[in-house]
């Protein structure tokens, strides 16, 4: 990624040269549509639109760095390492009702929940997570609740209590110290133990959960396996 933000800011050197030369300015390639990152700008970027360039400026709560596309090929500015680059326009919060940024992700509860806020132009759209996962501010999506032990109560989230120990020559005990177990009425998931705090996990597309092996598998290979 080194070698293409190296590459980014030749071409957006470049272009900057040839914009404050007489000459009218002109995109590397002819055809398509291309983003190059600013030099000097991290709000600001070069956009190629089959050969005619235009200087762009991300909206509130957006930055560029040529790896995200969250609207306009801008990303989220939690997202962005600016580097040396400086802000051309004010960076301000403009705030709505739930939205600090007019773009951006936020926590629609102060403590434990299962969704969180994506706004975008200032509306606020509710995202759920994972069955099984938790909103986390600090990476702004979702993560297992017992990573979040200080506002998180992973036996509520997931409805299980992990037992303490695990009878020797069980299947489960296979599994240990990471013990497995079936969710009644989910043949589609199983739920695992972590330090003695239940994790919700999913089986592949098109696996099952077979209840004797606790391990995901193919459906013609579980017997009694649902089907759908």
């Amino acid at each position: 990624m080194k070698q293409f933000g190296a590459l980014f800011g030749l071409i957006g050197l470049a272009l900057v040269a040839q914009a404050s030369a007489a000459a009218a300015p002109s995109c590397p390639e002819p055809y398509g549509e291309q983003a190059y990152l600013h030099p000097d700008h991290c709000d600001q970027f070069f956009l190629c639109t089959n050969g005619t360039l235009t200087l762009e400026t991300c909206e509130n709560g957006l930055l560029f760095d040529g790896k995200g596309a969250v609207h306009n090929h801008c990303n989220y500015n939690w997202a962005v390492d600016c580097g040396s680059r400086k802000f051309a326009t004010d960076q301000t919060p403009l705030s709505t009702p739930g939205c600090e940024y007019l773009f951006g992700v936020y926590p629609d509860a102060a403590e434990c929940s299962t969704s969180y806020h994506k706004c975008a132009f200032g509306e606020v759209h509710q995202e759920l997570c994972e069955p099984g996962l938790v909103y986390d501010h600090r990476i702004h999506g979702c993560n297992w609740p017992d990573q979040l032990l200080d506002s998180c109560n992973p036996e509520a989230v997931v409805g299980f209590k992990c037992p303490q120990s695990v009878p020797s020559g069980t299947v489960a005990a296979r599994f240990w110290p990471y013990p497995r177990y079936p969710v009644p009425g989910d043949c589609h998931r199983l739920i695992t133990c972590v330090d003695g705090h239940p994790r919700l996990i999913t089986c592949g597309e098109g696996k099952v959960f077979n209840e004797e092996s606790l391990t995901c598998e193919n459906p013609e290979d579980v017997p009694h396996a649902c089907r759908h």
